[in-house]
C-alpha cells in the first residue's frame, strides 16, 4: 500500500472526502509534493504560518531547544526559560494589564482555560458567543460555537451559554450582572470574515464593563499580524480583559495561550489549587520555536505591509462571478454564488498549483490568508489563477 491508502486506512478522517495531498517539504509560500508539484500557499495551514513554512529562524530555535531539553514536567512548575523569555516578549508587546500567560496546546486549549477563568474569576456561571463564531471543537468550545449544526451532534453540551447576534445592538441586553464572560472573535474567521462595527464593539465594551462581566478576545485566528496590526484589536479601538491566541503564536509548532492580568490569572492558583492544568501545555520547544517566530516578525517588519498587500489582491481579485470580498489585511473571504461554484474553483486553483480553501460557516465563500511573506508577484499570479477558475465554472 502506498502512503494516500495507508492514510484512508489508518489516520483517523474528518471528511468523507478529504484532499489527500502528500507534501514532502514546505519551505517561505511553497509546498512540494510527492510527485514534485509545487503549490502557492494562499491559506497558510489556516492562519498558522503567519511568518511562512520553515522560517529558518524558527528551524534553527527547535533544533537548539530540541539538544537542551524537552518535556521536563507538567506545565507550571519548573522555570522553563523558554516559556519565561516568550511569555515576557509577548507581554511586552501588549496593553499593561495583560502581564499573564498560561501557554497551552492549541487555540482551543486556550478558550477552554479562558472560560474556566471567567466563571473562576467572577463567580459566575454564565458565558455569552455569537452566532457564526468559531472556537474549537473541544466540549467546552464547542458549546459556545455559532453553528447548530456542528453543535448538535454533541449534545448535551455546557449549559449556561447564550449566543448573540455579532453586530447587532439588541443582542448586547443580554448581558448582565449574571454574565461571566462574553467571547467573541475580533474579527469573526468561519463566519467568512466579519469585520465588526466600531459603535457596536466599543458598546461591546462598555456593556462588559457596565455589568462586570469579563470580555475575551479570540484572535486565535486574526492575532499576529493577519489584519494589518499585531493585534486584531489594537483597530478596534478596545482591549480585552482575557486574550486568546493560537495557530500562529507557535510558528508552526503546536501552542496556544489565554492572556490577562496578573490579579484575573491568580484566580487559577487556589479554592483548588491546579485550577487550570497541562502536561505539554507551553512545551519548551515549541516556546522556543514560537518566540523565534514572533521576534522574525518584528525583526523583518512582516506586518507593515499587510495592508498593502490586501488591497493588491482587492485590485486584482475583479471578476464578474465574484459578488463581494471582504477583508481586513490579509484575511479575506470571497464570495461566490455557491459552495458548488466555490467548490470547482478552488479544485480548479489546487490543479493549477495554488492552494486556497472555504469557510465553515460561508462555504459560499473562498478562503485567502497566505503568509504575510507574500510578495506582489505572488499575489498578482494568485489572483490570476483565481480569475482563471471562475472563467471555467
Amino acid at each position: 500500500m502506498n502512503n494516500r491508502q495507508l492514510f484512508l486506512q489508518h489516520v483517523a478522517q474528518t471528511t468523507d472526502a478529504p484532499l489527500a495531498l502528500e507534501i514532502v517539504k514546505a519551505e517561505g509560500m511553497y509546498m512540494w509534493d510527492a510527485d514534485g508539484k509545487q503549490y502557492l500557499d494562499l491559506i497558510a495551514g489556516i492562519s498558522v504560518c503567519n511568518v511562512g513554512h520553515c522560517h529558518p529562524a524558527v528551524v534553527k530555535a527547535i533544533q537548539e531547544q530540541a539538544q537542551q531539553y524537552m518535556h521536563l514536567l507538567v506545565y507550571g512548575e519548573f522555570v522553563q526559560s523558554p516559556q519565561v523569555a516568550y511569555a515576557k516578549l509577548l507581554t511586552d508587546h501588549l496593553p499593561a494589564h495583560l502581564n499573564c500567560v498560561y501557554f497551552t496546546n492549541s487555540g482551543a486549549e486556550a478558550v477552554e482555560g479562558a472560560m474556566k477563568l471567567a466563571k473562576r474569576y467572577t463567580g459566575r456561571t454564565e458565558i455569552a458567543a455569537f452566532n457564526r463564531s468559531y472556537h474549537g471543537s473541544t466540549q467546552g468550545a464547542l458549546s459556545i460555537l455559532g453553528d447548530e449544526y456542528f453543535r448538535n451532534a454533541y449534545r448535551p453540551l455546557l449549559p449556561g451559554i447564550q449566543h448573540l447576534e455579532y453586530n447587532n445592538f439588541e443582542s448586547l441586553e443580554l448581558i448582565t450582572e449574571h454574565t461571566a464572560a462574553v467571547i467573541t472573535e475580533s474579527v469573526q474567521g468561519e463566519g467568512g470574515v466579519i469585520v465588526p462595527q466600531p459603535e457596536w464593539i466599543h458598546a461591546l465594551r462598555q456593556k462588559c464593563t457596565a455589568t462586570g462581566t469579563l470580555l475575551v478576545l479570540d484572535e486565535v485566528q486574526c492575532g499576529l499580524g493577519r489584519n494589518g496590526t499585531l493585534w486584531a484589536f489594537q483597530q478596534l479601538g478596545i482591549e480585552p480583559d482575557i486574550l486568546i491566541l493560537g495557530k500562529a503564536l507557535g510558528g508552526g509548532m503546536p501552542l496556544g495561550a489565554f492572556i490577562s492580568s496578573k490579579d484575573i490569572m491568580w484566580s487559577l492558583t487556589n479554592a483548588p489549587i491546579l485550577g487550570h492544568i497541562t502536561t505539554f501545555g507551553g512545551h519548551p520547544v515549541n516556546c522556543a520555536a514560537g518566540k523565534a517566530a514572533f521576534e522574525a516578525l518584528l525583526q523583518e517588519n512582516m506586518v507593515k505591509d499587510v495592508k498593502a498587500k490586501g488591497e493588491l489582491f482587492l485590485q486584482h481579485l475583479q471578476h464578474p462571478k465574484i459578488k463581494a470580498v471582504r477583508s481586513l489585511g490579509l484575511m479575506m473571504a470571497v464570495q461566490l454564488e455557491s459552495f458548488e461554484v466555490n467548490k470547482k474553483a478552488i479544485d480548479y486553483c489546487i490543479a493549477h498549483g495554488v492552494l486556497t480553501d472555504w469557510f465553515l460557516f460561508a462555504s459560499d465563500c473562498m478562503r485567502i490568508a497566505p503568509p504575510l511573506i507574500i510578495t506582489e508577484e505572488q499575489i498578482i499570479h494568485a489572483c490570476k489563477v483565481i480569475c482563471e477558475a471562475l472563467d471555467q465554472v
